[in-house]
């Protein structure tokens, strides 16, 4: 069995078959205008992963003034911003980041998932790729434990699918 993938993996997958055409993954992130959208709620967490995020998006090649960046109250503010990104037509992916902390009632569930499902709902419509960066957390301690590496995760994600729909529009 192959080995598994693990996120912050910087090598690109072996390739599958020789006769058939795969795409390669890219981090290089030059040429390549990102959108970030962070939640202020649990700001400390949220600072955490926007310095890891734009420190990684500027080692793989995203130039500075090519990012920008909200912030917004909440997790559920998040997608709408995002929409507004998107429609702007300015960049070839999103970045959402925040952290929603489990609490004694069942509000963690519907910001968690109606957050989550509302970003899918972006990239989908507007066919820019987000990368998922709230956190969903049982207590801080998880959430500051996870915060460097989830900002790393979503800067090579957002880049390598910038890439990846930017070379599949090249096919039309």
């Amino acid at each position: 069995m192959a080995a598994r993938r693990t996120s912050g993996d910087d090598r690109p997958p072996a390739r599958r078959a020789q006769d058939i055409f795969e795409f390669e993954p890219s981090l290089s992130g030059e040429g390549l205008a990102v959108g970030v959208v962070m939640s202020r709620f649990n700001q400390d967490i949220g600072e955490g992963l926007l310095s890891a995020c734009t420190d990684e998006l500027r080692r793989l090649g995203v130039a500075r003034q090519s990012i920008a960046i909200a912030t917004v109250p909440g997790a559920l503010e998040i997608p709408l911003t995002l929409q507004g990104m998107a429609q702007s037509g300015r960049f070839q992916a999103l970045i959402a980041l925040g952290a929603v902390i489990r609490g004694e009632t069942y509000h963690f569930e519907i910001v968690a998932n109606d957050s989550c499902r509302a970003l899918m709902d972006v990239q989908m419509r507007f066919g820019v790729p987000v990368a998922n960066g709230i956190l969903t957390c049982e207590d801080d301690d998880q959430a500051l434990a996870r915060m460097h590496q989830k900002g790393l995760d979503c800067a090579r994600a957002a880049v390598e699918m910038a890439n990846l729909l930017g070379r599949l529009r090249e096919l039309r």
